[in-house]
């Protein structure tokens, strides 16, 4: 087989479903492998782990994302119906979250408002650009409804979800760190604080480490998403 035909394979292979989802799949699987092998290390985040290879993979590849993103819709549509499963251990832990509906309330508007707040002042102290500083307000805020919130605000949604997964990345494999100085020792307000500012990233992180944490780390998520839908284009409008 001649090189114009194997490149001709590849082609077709690339730009098919199984091939986009299997290759996902497959790292992930990797990723997670390498996790079990470090001993749990926060540095071996499997979803970064995982985003890191599947990148390098379509840079060296040159598979156009659009022509990737295509195959691997499918791990996309079951974001949804993953993020509504998060319920599942938080119904498991309905007493303990109706005893804590008031602080959390006030953990929420604090830790949304800072969230927001801070890494605005940040950058238009750093001297960013008005669309910039628009673009990071809604970093923690998971991907679909920050890139919807900067639209709607005079953002750049594009930035924004590279904001998203920066803050995301930086938050799973810091708040073990912070925990550790903390020393809180309350896995569901553990949780909540980092479902609230790290999104999916720290929820699924979260997740690795407990139960608990997991569900409370889905609920800040999902909080945290609708406040900020809600609240930042009231401000900026």
């Amino acid at each position: 087989m001649n090189a114009n035909a194997l490149t001709g394979v590849w082609t077709a292979l690339s730009e098919t479903s199984p091939f986009s989802l299997t290759l996902t799949m497959m790292a992930y699987t990797l990723s997670l492998w390498i996790y079990k092998r470090c001993n749990h290390s926060v540095w071996a985040s499997p979803t970064s782990l995982t985003i890191v290879m599947v990148a390098l993979f379509l840079g060296i590849t040159r598979i156009p994302y659009p022509k990737f993103f295509e195959g691997a819709q499918f791990i996309h549509f079951l974001l949804g119906p993953a993020t509504v499963a998060l319920a599942v251990p938080l119904f498991a832990h309905r007493k303990r979250l109706a005893n804590m509906a008031f602080p959390l309330c006030v953990a929420l508007l604090a830790g949304s408002a800072t969230a927001a707040g801070s890494a605005m002042l940040i950058a238009e102290f750093l001297g960013a650009s008005r669309e910039v500083v628009l673009s990071i307000a809604p970093k923690s805020a998971t991907s679909p409804i920050a890139m919807g919130i900067a639209e709607r605000i005079g953002g750049i949604p594009s930035l924004t979800a590279v904001f998203v997964v920066i803050t995301g990345t930086a938050g799973a494999v810091g708040f073990p760190f912070l925990f550790k100085l903390m020393k809180p020792d309350d896995p569901a307000a553990e949780g909540f604080a980092v479902g609230l500012t790290s999104h999916g990233f720290g929820t699924a992180r979260a997740l690795l480490i407990s139960e608990e944490m997991g569900a409370f780390s889905a609920l800040g998520m999902g909080l945290n998403g609708i406040l900020s839908a809600v609240i930042l284009p009231l401000i900026f409008r």
